[in-house]
């Protein structure tokens, strides 16, 4: 596979934010995009359309990453409709916020379900039809807390760290197959989870960062991309911060 030729791409968590800004992204190529969606059925449709107006095509599709069942289902309809799946992009995660001293073990459950079960339900999927077409570009959205820890977030944090492992292990086992594995791991970025913190938390956020401003999907999306493509074909089993220097 070339950069120039119409790729499958897998993206979960694509109805919105950074899922979005990377069916985006990949869209200009003209690549055929599956993308995941929990339960923002109007948001996966705007999607939809954002990706045909910018040259690509789209299916979303409500599938719970946390599923098995789900999960090989999602993987099977790309390979039905397209016969291979290039790129896999894990980017599903959600937050259960709280000190570990009051974590409720059912939101400590939820987050590793979601984000880091997930990911490595979506990754076994692709597995054997990359290995078959001995090419695959797995590329999984961490964050900046994953090294560098967060209070409150010790749920959060563990699994962004997880993901960051898994991968590693992946790159170990896939490589010979033409397969590589990396991680992007996003510093603070604009999204509507972030939407919602008081102004005093923002520029809290924002004091830590060199470049001085907070991230967009677009810049995550950029380096997701790259990490997919030929020029990163010798890259495996790295995290590329994109944080403005939050973490170095």
């Amino acid at each position: 596979m070339t950069d120039g030729d119409k790729r499958t791409i897998l993206v979960t968590g694509g109805s919105r934010g950074i899922g979005r800004g990377i069916c985006l992204a990949f869209a200009r190529s003209g690549n055929h995009i599956y993308f995941n969606y929990s339960s923002a059925g109007e948001a996966a449709a705007q999607t939809e359309k954002l990706v045909a107006e910018a040259g690509g095509t789209a299916t979303g599709i409500q599938v719970n990453v946390a599923s098995e069942k789900e999960v090989i289902g999602f993987v099977a309809c790309a390979l039905d409709e397209t016969g291979r799946v290039d790129v896999l992009v894990n980017n599903a995660g959600i937050t259960r916020d709280g000190l570990i001293v009051r974590m409720k073990e059912a939101d400590w459950e939820a987050v590793l379900n979601v984000n880091l079960k997930g990911a490595f339900l979506c990754t076994k999927a692709v597995t054997k039809p990359m290995m078959k077409q001995r090419y695959g570009r797995i590329i999984n959205v961490s964050s900046v807390v994953g090294v560098s820890g967060n209070p409150g977030q010790a749920n959060y944090v563990a699994s962004k760290a997880g993901i960051i492992g898994l991968t590693k292990g992946v790159a170990r086992e896939l490589a010979s197959r033409g397969i590589t594995a990396n991680v992007v791991a996003p510093g603070y970025i604009e999204t509507d989870m972030t939407a919602d913190l008081p102004d005093k938390a923002k520029d809290a956020m924002v004091s830590q960062i060199p470049l001085g401003r907070s991230g967009t999907p677009e810049d995550i999306a950029a380096a997701v991309v790259f990490l997919a493509s030929d020029q990163a074909a010798y890259i495996t089993g790295q995290v590329l911060h994109v944080s403005g220097g939050m973490y170095m």
